[in-house]
């Protein structure tokens, strides 16, 4: 059994991704080890879920990031298949747009918080103008530096506002995300997911780790926690992330809305 590996930093602490193994499994062996625990998550999303959507007090968001073939969409696909889509709404951030640039960069990101009752998932986030920006010298260094402030201002803001935040890193390695760069190309329905610039970011990939550490460091907080998540295996990216999920809406203490006064006297009419 290998050593016990966090997947929430300790606040304060400075996060180096070399301490944290991409192809970790915890205490499961397989995919079949973890079968029932996953099925377990699920099912309580599903059922957390509808509380959260009726009681209509809090709000969660859910961030993730990683690099090029980490995982984000089939985190978000398997990990909410139970939910009920009417109370999930997910926001997928690219380039940004000449209006969003006319804007301050969290205006884009601000429109699509949740509201209560709601899950809201961000597929990338406010997170690329620390990451992207900055490795690829998109705006001077002063800029992007004084952004992790603004982040966790922001996210401040959300947390008071009765949104619960989790923020998820899906942290693959260098040779897991080849091998799932080959699959796209030795699959032809696969062809649409590869992109020639997805080669020219893996390039950078020492330049990204050191912004994602710079990014999981300074801009992990008690009310918008990072969970850094092993994600070679995705069956064990998935129970992790659902089990954080599981975590988040038990503490928020739901109950379903009061009904209303004499319904044991309601008659339903023929």
């Amino acid at each position: 059994m290998s050593k016990k590996q966090r997947i929430r930093p300790e606040f304060g602490e400075r996060v180096h991704l070399e301490d944290y193994d991409p192809g970790y499994t915890g205490e499961y062996e397989s995919k079949g080890d973890a079968k029932d625990a996953l099925k377990h998550n699920l099912e309580r999303i599903d059922v957390l879920q509808e509380v959260l959507y009726a009681e209509h007090k809090h709000a969660l968001l859910i961030v993730f990031q990683a690099m090029d073939a980490g995982g984000k969409d089939s985190t978000i696909r398997h990990v909410m298949e139970g939910a009920n889509p009417q109370g999930v709404q997910v926001a997928s951030f690219k380039v940004p747009t000449q209006e969003e640039l006319d804007h301050d960069f969290l205006w884009r990101i601000h429109k699509h918080v949740p509201g209560r009752g709601m899950i809201g998932i961000f597929n990338r986030s406010h997170y690329e103008d620390v990451l992207v920006v900055r490795v690829d010298e998109l705006v001077p260094e002063d800029v992007w530096q004084a952004r992790y402030e603004h982040i966790n201002a922001f996210e401040r803001l959300l947390a008071d506002s009765g949104v619960t935040i989790l923020k998820f890193f899906l942290h693959i390695s260098k040779d897991e995300q080849k091998e799932r760069f080959q699959d796209r190309l030795d699959k032809p329905d696969k062809h649409w997911k590869f992109s020639h610039g997805d080669l020219a970011v893996r390039e950078k990939w020492d330049a990204y780790m050191a912004a994602y550490e710079d990014a999981l460091t300074r801009c992990h907080t008690p009310w918008a926690p990072w969970h850094i998540v092993p994600a070679n295996k995705k069956w064990y990216r998935n129970l992790v992330v659902s089990g954080a999920i599981v975590e988040a809406l038990e503490g928020l203490d739901m109950r379903y809305p009061a009904p209303e006064p004499d319904l044991d006297k309601v008659v339903i009419p023929d």
